[in-house]
């Protein structure tokens, strides 16, 4: 019998101060996925960890994990909220606000950055596909990827050609860690629906 393979998802959502006495944040999630996910979440003050599962439409060719993070927080009425593959990236995420003001614009990657993942950032399975692409962070370990050490500023740790690939493919997602200029967005007053696999 083959085993069921699935993704288990580090979904990190910090609910800092978003709700208030008069009106709560509604977070929406949906899987446009063929196969079940796990999201993962941790809670940035000490609120109750959210746990869900969601299926899919059947089983799917998935690695046993994801690579995806998505963080939401908030500073006064205002929420902060990205999308990141700083990590690696193999599977599709969205998040639309809805319902706020400011500059509430759609965050997220549903690009298959797997068919242009170099070789040596690949995640392979048993028969030899690829099924995820690692930033080179966690493929190499060295200060001018991990933006650590003597790289641990915006001026001295910028854009590399491995986060170019992650960031040509997904415009509106961080792909280092300083990317902050084009992939932090911020909104008050929304609900969000975060999406896996969307098509869009």
């Amino acid at each position: 019998m083959a085993a069921m393979q699935n993704h288990f998802l580090l979904l990190p959502l910090f609910f800092l101060g978003m709700v208030s006495s008069v009106m709560a944040t509604v977070f929406t999630l949906q899987n446009s996925c063929s196969y079940t996910i796990w999201p993962g979440t941790l809670t940035g003050n000490g609120g109750a960890i959210l746990g869900a599962t969601l299926k899919g439409g059947g089983r799917g060719g998935a690695p046993p994990v994801s690579l995806v993070e998505l963080t939401i927080s908030s500073r006064g009425d205002k929420d902060f909220y990205d999308v990141s593959l700083v990590d690696g990236y193999n599977v599709g995420i969205g998040v639309r606000p809805s319902g706020g003001s400011g500059d509430c614009k759609y965050a997220g990657c549903v690009a298959d950055v797997n068919a242009n993942c170099p070789q040596e950032l690949q995640v392979v399975d048993g028969g030899g596909a690829v099924v995820a692409c690692r930033s080179a962070c966690a493929a190499f370990n060295k200060p001018e990827y991990c933006c650590s050490g003597d790289h641990g500023t915006p001026e001295t740790c910028g854009p590399t050609q491995y986060s170019l690939i992650f960031k040509n493919a997904c415009p509106a997602a961080y792909s280092y860690a300083y990317d902050d200029q084009t992939s932090t967005f911020t909104c008050t007053g929304a609900d969000y629906l975060i999406t896996f696999c969307p098509t869009a």
